[in-house]
């Protein structure tokens, strides 16, 4: 497993390549990017924070949960942060399995929980010159006791 979560450029063959293996059949990439417009704004481009050690953390854990669920052992995924333009990659997403099934369903099952439960925040900026924070996701309290 690997999980990471950076400000550099994703290097996608660096992703893929983590999860290549001999007993591997499939392997899946998926690759989200920077798009030009979302519910009927135009974006020119789009800022992504977070705090990096709970958010590796997070990943981590759903790449490890994705991983039992799947039945697979080979899966990377990187998320990136700071400010990102059109087309840049967001997020990359690899799992290797013997079977393209497993490999479709948990790279599937990633993005999905990404989306719901990976503390990262992203602000778009849009072609008017304004920015927006969108609805992000809070991270569960700790219990320190």
């Amino acid at each position: 497993m690997y999980a990471r979560i950076t400000s550099d450029p994703i290097d996608t063959a660096d992703v893929l390549g983590r999860v290549a293996a001999p007993s591997n059949g499939a392997a899946v990439l998926f690759i989200g990017t920077v798009r030009d417009e979302n519910e009927g704004r135009r974006v020119h481009g789009m800022r992504y924070d977070a705090y990096v050690d709970m958010a590796e953390r997070v990943l981590g854990e759903i790449a490890a949960e994705a991983g039992r669920r799947a039945g697979v052992d080979h899966i990377a995924v990187v998320h990136r942060i700071g400010e990102l333009a059109l087309g840049d990659v967001s997020v990359a997403i690899a799992v290797g399995a013997p079977h393209r099934a497993e490999s479709f369903d948990a790279a599937r099952w990633i993005i999905e929980q990404i989306k719901v439960r990976l503390p990262v925040w992203k602000q778009e900026h849009y072609a008017g010159g304004e920015s927006e924070w969108l609805a992000g996701t809070v991270p569960p309290a700790v219990d320190r006791a």
